[in-house]
């Protein structure tokens, strides 16, 4: 089999993202590839903390236009695209709450037009929703170091108390309290560096 148009992988392989994205400025059509990867992920992350369609569907048009400004800035290394994605997103729903109103910088400079919803797209967004609602969270913290990972899951996720998530791992109450504190700490930087 030859290679594939965008990886240089072989064609019966997907490609990954980071090649998706190294590929956007000579085929374009890898970032309709890389969105429909992770436009669900998106769009349910947004739904789930606005339970707004619309503003959400906004806030996801934004997230994936500035995803294709920034494609050339793609750091593997740093953790998987749809962490990156959803961290984008986070910041600008924060930023959507403080302006009381989505800022579409990115999406205007690219001379995307908004888009009307219909009632069937509202519909779709809220199925949508119904499929993906355990997804945001584990993604979020897909990246982290395991023990941080595991610890910020039963904490934050499940509301497990500090004690019976010791007394699981068997470790000590101090050592979750650090571990949820630094996976946590980790999490915010990563929100940060992206605004």
């Amino acid at each position: 089999m030859g290679p594939h148009p965008y990886s240089g992988v072989v064609a019966s392989e997907e490609p990954t993202d980071a090649a998706l994205l190294r590929a956007v400025p000579r085929e374009p059509e890898a970032f309709g590839v890389f969105y429909r990867r992770h436009v669900k992920a998106v769009l349910a992350y947004l739904l789930a903390r606005t339970r707004q369609p619309e503003l959400a569907a906004d806030l996801c048009a934004e997230v994936f236009a500035t995803a294709l400004e920034r494609a050339d800035r793609f750091d593997e290394r740093r953790g998987p695209a749809r962490a990156w994605l959803l961290t984008m997103a986070g910041s600008r729903l924060i930023d959507a709450i403080r302006r009381g109103q989505v800022e579409d910088r990115a999406r205007r400079a690219l001379g995307m037009p908004p888009r009307a919803l219909t009632d069937r797209d509202l519909e779709r967004i809220e199925e949508l929703v119904d499929v993906q609602r355990g997804l945001d969270a584990e993604t979020l913290v897909a990246d982290l170091p395991p023990e941080q990972r595991e610890a910020v899951l039963a904490r934050i996720v499940h509301e497990r108390d500090y004690g019976d998530i010791a007394a699981e791992l068997k470790v000590s109450d101090a050592v979750v309290r650090q571990r949820v504190s630094r996976g946590l700490a980790v999490l915010r930087a990563r929100m940060g560096e992206e605004r």
